[in-house]
C-alpha cells in the first residue's frame, strides 16, 4: 500500500465525516432529526519487511445516534400529555359555563325563586304575578340556552373526532409507505440504514401515538407495526388499515370509532379501550363529563318543572280554576340500536324524580333475560325473565319506568337517556298571570259566636282533589263535628283520623285535608268554603316558595345544592385534569431532554468535530504532499 493511498483514504476518511457533521449542523433545528455519526475503522494492515504495515482508514457506515428504549418512553409520555391536554381544554369549556355567576343559570334560578316568594307575599297583586311569569321565562330560556351549549360541545366532539380520524389515517399510510422505502433503501445501499427515513418514520409514529395512543411493535428486520385499543392494527408492514368516524349504533347523534377489516367490512369499537392521544382524551372527556353534566342539567329542570307543576295542580287560579302546568318539561328518550332486528318498541317515564340519576341506561336482551344496565357504572338495575313474560312488560329502576311493547329479539338494545336533552324542551306553560294557582283550594271561616279555641285549618291537599260543591259548615256537638251542606244536608268526610302530631282531627273532603284541633265549646262552628275567586290567598304560593329549600334531588339535595355540587364536581375535575395534565407535561419534557441528550445535535460538539475533521483533512493532505515531494525526489536523481 503506497503513501498516496493511505493518505486518499484518510482524506476520503476526514470528507464523509465533514459532511455528516455538516448535515448535523444544518439540521439542528429539524424536529425529529437525530443526530448522525460517521463510523471510521482502520483499513487494516499488510506483511512487509520488518512487520505489518497500515492501510489507512475506512468509512464503515454512518449511523443516527439513538436509543430506542429513549424514544419509546417520549412517544408514551407525548401520547399522554396530548390525552390530558385535550381532556382539560375541553372540560375547561364546561366549568366556564356553568361557573359563570354573573351571567349563568345560578342567578337566574335565584330571580325565579324570588319571584314566587313575591307571589306569595302578595297573590293579589298583578306585577308580582307578572314578574313571576318574567322569571319562569327567563329561567326556561337559560336551560334551553345551556342545554343548546351542551349540544354544540357534542357536536365539536363530532367534529373533531372526524377530523383526527383523517389525519390517523393519513399518518397510517404515511408509516406505512415508510416502512416500504426503508426496506428498499437499505437494500440498495447494502445493509446500510437510511437514517433520514428512519427519523421520518419515528416522527411520523409519535404523530400517531398523540393522536391515538398506538404503540410501536418493532417486527424483524426493523419494520414498524402500530396497534392501538385491544390491540387492533393500524399499521402492518407496508399495509395501513383505515379507520372511520360513523355514527354510533346505540346512538347515532354520537359519533364513534369504527375499526376496517382486511376484507373491507368495518366495525365499531368498545370507546373505552381507546386510551392516549388526543382521541382518546376527547372520549373520555365525552363519556365521563359532557355526558354526565348535560344529564345533570337536564335533571335539574324536569325535576324543578315536575315540582312546580305538582304543586301549580294543588291551588286555584283567580279564576276558580284548578292550576295547570306552569311549566313545559321534555321527556326521556329511548333509542333503538340500529342493528336490532325486531320489532319491539321501548319508551320511558319517569315516575319519580326524586331517584334519578344523571346517567344513561341501557337496555337489552341476551336470549333469556331483559337487563337495565346503568351506564355510569355498568350495573345492572333490573332485570326479567324473557320466558314467559307478558307484554307490554315493564322494568322499573332509578325513578323510571321502562316499558318494552312486545318481546325483544335476542342481542337487541335500546338507549335510555332519561334527561339528556329535556333542558332544550323547558318553557313557560303559561302567560296568562291569573292562570298562577297562588291561593289554596278551600278557606276555614271560624263563626264569630264561637267561644272555645279551636281552629281549622287546611293541611293537605293531594293530586287529583276536588272542591266541595258548596260550603261546608263544620259544627261541633260536644263530643265531635258534624259536617252539613249549604242545604242542611249532612256530608260525610272522605276519611279521618286523629292528627299526625295529635293536635286534632284530620278530615279529608275529596283530597283536601283539614285539621280541626284546639279546644272547642259545644256550637263552636267553622265554615269550610271553597275558593272559587283565589283572591288575596297565598296558600298554596306559600308551598311554592317552599319547594326552593325542599329536598327534591334525591332525597338529600334541593334545586341550588344539586346546581352547586354539579359545579363543584365539574370545577373539581377541572382542577384535577389541568394538574394531571400540568403534571404529565413535566414528565414528558423530561423524556425529551433525555432523549435529546442522546440523540439532539449539540452545537458545541458540532464545532469541535468540525475541527478536528477539519485538521484531519489537512493533516491527510500532507500526507499527500509529503508522498508527492518524495516521488518528485525519487524522479530527480541522476
Amino acid at each position: 500500500m503506497s503513501l498516496f493511498s493511505i493518505g486518499l483514504s484518510g482524506l476520503n476518511t476526514a470528507q464523509n465525516a465533514l459532511t455528516t457533521v455538516g448535515h448535523n449542523i444544518s439540521n439542528a433545528a429539524t424536529t425529529g432529526y437525530s443526530r448522525q455519526n460517521t463510523l471510521i475503522a482502520s483499513a487494516g494492515a499488510q506483511p512487509g519487511a520488518g512487520g505489518y504495515y497500515g492501510q489507512g482508514s475506512n468509512t464503515t457506515s454512518v449511523v443516527r445516534v439513538y436509543s430506542d428504549f429513549l424514544n419509546s418512553q417520549l412517544r408514551n409520555a407525548q401520547g399522554a400529555s396530548a390525552q390530558l391536554s385535550t381532556y382539560s381544554n375541553q372540560i375547561s369549556q364546561i366549568d366556564n359555563l356553568l361557573g359563570d355567576q354573573s351571567g349563568g343559570l345560578a342567578p337566574v334560578m335565584q330571580s325565579f325563586f324570588s319571584a314566587v316568594q313575591g307571589v306569595s307575599n302578595t297573590p293579589a297583586d298583578p306585577s308580582a304575578r307578572q314578574a313571576l311569569l318574567n322569571a319562569g321565562q327567563s329561567l326556561a330560556g337559560q336551560m334551553r340556552s345551556v342545554n343548546n351549549y351542551f349540544q354544540q360541545l357534542q357536536q365539536g366532539v363530532n367534529s373533531q373526532l372526524q377530523s383526527s380520524v383523517t389525519q390517523v389515517n393519513a399518518y397510517a399510510q404515511q408509516l406505512a409507505q415508510l416502512n416500504t422505502q426503508i426496506t428498499q433503501a437499505t437494500a440498495a445501499a447494502g445493509g446500510q440504514p437510511p437514517n433520514d427515513l428512519l427519523d421520518q418514520r419515528d416522527q411520523v409514529a409519535s404523530q400517531l401515538t398523540q393522536l391515538i395512543g398506538a404503540k410501536v411493535v418493532v417486527q424483524d428486520g426493523g419494520v414498524y407495526n402500530m396497534t392501538f385499543g385491544s390491540g387492533q392494527a393500524l399499521v402492518m408492514g407496508s399495509n395501513a388499515f383505515s379507520l372511520k368516524a360513523v355514527a354510533s349504533a346505540a346512538d347515532p347523534s354520537s359519533t364513534t370509532i369504527a375499526y376496517t377489516l382486511p376484507n373491507g367490512n368495518s366495525v365499531e369499537m368498545d370507546t373505552s379501550t381507546i386510551t392516549g392521544g388526543s382521541i382518546g382524551g376527547m372520549l373520555q372527556y365525552r363519556s365521563q363529563t359532557l355526558n354526565s353534566a348535560q344529564n345533570a342539567i337536564g335533571r335539574l329542570s324536569v325535576t324543578l318543572g315536575q315540582a312546580y307543576n305538582a304543586q301549580q295542580a294543588l291551588g286555584v287560579d283567580l279564576t276558580g280554576q284548578t292550576g295547570g302546568n306552569l311549566f313545559k318539561i321534555g321527556s326521556p328518550v329511548a333509542i333503538g340500536n340500529t342493528n336490532n332486528t325486531g320489532s319491539a318498541q321501548v319508551t320511558a317515564t319517569i315516575s319519580n324524580t326524586a331517584n334519578l340519576t344523571t346517567s344513561d341506561y341501557t337496555l337489552s336482551y341476551d336470549g333469556t333475560n331483559y337487563n337495565l344496565v346503568r351506564a355510569s357504572d355498568n350495573k345492572t338495575v333490573a332485570t326479567a325473565a324473557g320466558a314467559g313474560a307478558t307484554f307490554p312488560m315493564t322494568l322499573s329502576a332509578d325513578g323510571l319506568n321502562i316499558q318494552v311493547s312486545s318481546a325483544m329479539s335476542a342481542n337487541d338494545s335500546f338507549q335510555i337517556q332519561p334527561t339528556r336533552n329535556v333542558a332544550g324542551l323547558m318553557d313557560m306553560a303559561i302567560t296568562d298571570p291569573a292562570k298562577i294557582a297562588a291561593a289554596g283550594p278551600l278557606r276555614t271561616t271560624a263563626a264569630a259566636t264561637n267561644t272555645g279555641s279551636g281552629t281549622a285549618t287546611v293541611t293537605k291537599v293531594t293530586s287529583g282533589f276536588s272542591m266541595p260543591a258548596s260550603a261546608i259548615t263544620a259544627t261541633y256537638n260536644g263530643a265531635s263535628y258534624v259536617f252539613t251542606d249549604a242545604s242542611g244536608a249532612t256530608v260525610t268526610p272522605t276519611s279521618s283520623a286523629p292528627n299526625a302530631s295529635g293536635n286534632g282531627t284530620d278530615y279529608t273532603f275529596n283530597g283536601i285535608t283539614v285539621t280541626l284541633g284546639g279546644t272547642p265549646k259545644a256550637k263552636d262552628s267553622f265554615t269550610l268554603t271553597p275558593n272559587l275567586a283565589g283572591v288575596s290567598d297565598n296558600t298554596n304560593a306559600l308551598a311554592m316558595a317552599k319547594l326552593q329549600t325542599a329536598k327534591t334531588i334525591g332525597g338529600i339535595s334541593n334545586f341550588n345544592d344539586a346546581f352547586a355540587q354539579l359545579v363543584n364536581d365539574i370545577g373539581s375535575k377541572a382542577k384535577s385534569i389541568s394538574i394531571a395534565s400540568t403534571s404529565q407535561d413535566s414528565i414528558t419534557t423530561q423524556a425529551q431532554n433525555a432523549q435529546q441528550a442522546v440523540s439532539g445535535v449539540n452545537m458545541d460538539e458540532e464545532t469541535v468535530s468540525m475541527m478536528r475533521f477539519q485538521q484531519l483533512y489537512q493533516a491527510n493532505a500532507r500526507v499527500l504532499q509529503t508522498a508527492s515531494t518524495l516521488f518528485d525526489s525519487i524522479l530527480g536523481i541522476n
